[in-house]
């Protein structure tokens, strides 16, 4: 089932124009404003699938928006760009990026911000955890960044499979570096998992093609025991917080 968003709009910088979809809290959930998470998908851009991880941070009670990072459209050459853009920290997604947070930093509805992600899109989250833009970031399957830069990270929670030969030893060296940083973090390996764990999109060609290095598949154990433990580390620092966070953090 499709899970539609309750609001589209453009955010607009430099010309250039971002998709957003927006997924409000339900009623239960209480009166506005409410805790806001960014979440950014993989490379393959919106699916169902990412608007289905947005619709479950909504029925938690928080305000979930999804930008389009690939409205050129998934092409090696696009793919590519974004890959750049993302290890040197500057280019047209991370200005995507930092202008949806601003745009969600004014909104009367939205109060302190968290951001969660997905490979690329956890790349990105990571990437902004350092700027002390969010409050805290969810991290799965990535790419890690400099020692220098996660001196400076928020608090991060995620995971990464322990049969995905691309990154698995990329989680571990992002959880030993967080650890001698003193970072406050709950990353978790999940050995029997593989890439894209917590997508159950479905994606054959990739999954065929990528197994043997990302063993690529959903695995249910996995992604839930990871949503559990990322709704509560996000609920004590997105809800709990007295203020958004406005410096870099230098302790765990």
């Amino acid at each position: 089932m499709t899970a539609s968003s309750d609001e589209t709009t453009t955010i607009t910088r430099d010309g250039r124009a971002l998709p957003v979809e927006i997924f409000r809290p339900p009623t239960a959930a209480g009166p506005p404003p409410w805790p806001g998470v960014v979440v950014i998908h993989e490379i393959f851009g919106v699916n169902d699938d990412i608007r289905r991880i947005a619709r479950r941070f909504a029925g938690a009670g928080y305000l979930a928006a999804v930008p389009d990072l690939m409205t050129a459209g998934i092409h090696v050459a696009c793919v590519l760009r974004a890959m750049l853009a993302l290890r040197a920290g500057a280019g047209t997604q991370v200005d995507d990026l930092e202008a949806l947070l601003d745009a969600l930093a004014a909104r009367p509805d939205v109060a302190r911000i968290g951001v969660a992600g997905f490979c690329m899109g956890g790349g990105f989250a990571l990437l902004l955890a350092t700027r002390a833009r969010v409050d805290v970031a969810g991290v799965f399957y990535a790419d890690t960044r400099p020692r220098a830069e996660l001196a400076r990270a928020c608090p991060l929670t995620g995971g990464y499979g322990g049969l995905d030969r691309m990154f698995a030893a990329k989680g571990r060296a992002l959880i030993a570096t967080l650890d001698e940083l003193g970072k406050e973090h709950d990353l978790r390996m999940y050995e029997d998992a593989g890439h894209s764990y917590m997508s159950d999109a479905g994606h054959p060609f990739l999954a065929w093609l990528a197994r043997p290095l990302l063993h690529v598949e959903y695995n249910a154990a996995a992604a839930e025991d990871s949503w559990r433990h990322m709704l509560a580390f996000f609920a004590r620092h997105l809800r709990d917080a007295p203020v958004h966070a406005t410096t870099p953090q230098e302790g765990g």
